[in-house]
């Protein structure tokens, strides 16, 4: 060990100074002998980014194909729905009208029915 004793003030700010210095130095050689691979993992790590985004806009598209899809399939079906129910209401009104045009002829033949007795009523009377 060294001898502290004799050491001066001076001396320990000189050898501070020279440690700080060699672990500047340390520092600056493994920054500059990891540059390469630095710049190899960056470049790495966009090209990564680049994937991810270009998968996640691949994705937006699909989502976007499905969506319109199903969007065109459900108007498709609606309308299928609207046209399916504007038919059954035509078949009712139809129904309807021609049970009405019925009673009507029914009632018509009743009342020809009706006055062809009472003329022969009348005939045999006179």
């Amino acid at each position: 060990m060294r001898d502290l004793r004799n050491n001066v003030l001076a001396d320990r700010r000189s050898a501070a100074a020279d440690a700080k210095a060699a672990l500047l130095e340390a520092y600056r050689a493994a920054k500059k002998s990891a540059e390469p691979t630095r710049l190899a993992r960056q470049a790495e790590r966009i090209s990564l980014v680049e994937a991810r985004e270009a998968r996640r806009a691949e994705r937006d598209r699909v989502k976007l194909e499905e969506r319109t899809r199903l969007e065109a399939k459900a108007s498709e079906e609606s309308a299928a729905a609207e046209a399916a129910a504007l038919a059954i209401t035509e078949a009712r009104q139809k129904a309807q009208d021609a049970s009405i045009a019925r009673v009507i002829e029914d009632e018509a033949a009743r009342k020809a029915e009706r006055d062809r007795r009472y003329a022969a009523r009348k005939a045999r009377q006179a």
